[in-house]
């Protein structure tokens, strides 16, 4: 089989500076990012957004037609309804930092809609050093991975939400490659130290939510897991 450019997307890798020490940095870095064919039909980067002193990191799967308009996670449907069960499982929003396992929307052209399409294996290989990056700048107490993209972008292909939703999982030992989250820089000089030990939970993705034959106990579902979240900052 012939080799597509999707195949053999260069990645994320050769797009982040060396020396960028911010998550300000990462964003306007990010800006530039062609490490995947998504770019070419994206309107733009859609980096992630909140606090370095976060306590919470809640990773999602990619944007959505909103979130690629306006360049921030999570301010479509599916963001209104997070925040909805963030508020009812006792979160503070104020303490969370959003993000995505792709940062540019995928989607397919049916008339003038742009219909959501489901990243491949090689558009979260290939974006994600951006999380890599991502986590080096964060310090959270939990991490919420959001649906079957973003779990398989941090904790590997064979990971099932559905077996391990709302378990409190150690992070970063859980996750596929947990040398890469390990070590994180302290200062401006370059020095590093081990990250804070910190837990992960798997849950649903909101949109799992909003298409949910049956909303109620699915939105409910939602909210228990991230409940857990929820206790285990009080613990």
């Amino acid at each position: 089989m012939a080799e597509t450019e999707t195949e053999t997307a260069p990645g994320a890798q050769l797009f982040i500076p060396p020396r960028a020490d911010t998550l300000d940095a990462l964003r306007v870095a990010a800006a530039g990012c062609r490490g995947c064919e998504l770019h070419q039909d994206a309107s733009q980067t859609v980096f992630g957004r909140g606090d370095e002193s976060a306590r919470v990191v809640l990773v999602g799967e990619q944007p959505g037609d909103m979130e690629d308009q306006k360049g921030l996670p999570f301010v479509g449907p599916a963001g209104r309804l997070l925040r909805q069960a963030v508020d009812d499982a006792g979160l503070d929003p104020g303490h969370i930092y959003l993000t995505n396992a792709v940062k540019h929307f995928r989607f397919e052209l049916r008339g003038k809609r742009r219909i959501h399409q489901t990243p491949d294996r090689v558009h979260i290989v290939a974006c994600r050093p951006w999380l890599v990056a991502e986590f080096a700048k964060l310090s959270p107490d939990v991490v919420v991975v959001l649906g079957a993209t973003a779990a398989k972008a941090l904790l590997g292909p064979a990971f099932r939400v559905t077996k391990q939703r709302g378990e409190l999982l150690p992070w970063p030992d859980a996750a596929q490659y947990p040398e890469h989250f390990r070590r994180v820089p302290v200062d401006s000089a370059g020095t590093v130290a081990d990250a804070p030990r910190a837990s992960l939970l798997a849950t649903i993705h909101p949109s799992a939510v909003l298409r949910a034959d049956n909303r109620d106990v699915a939105y409910e579902g939602l909210v228990a897991d991230l409940t857990v979240a929820a206790r285990a900052l009080a613990a």
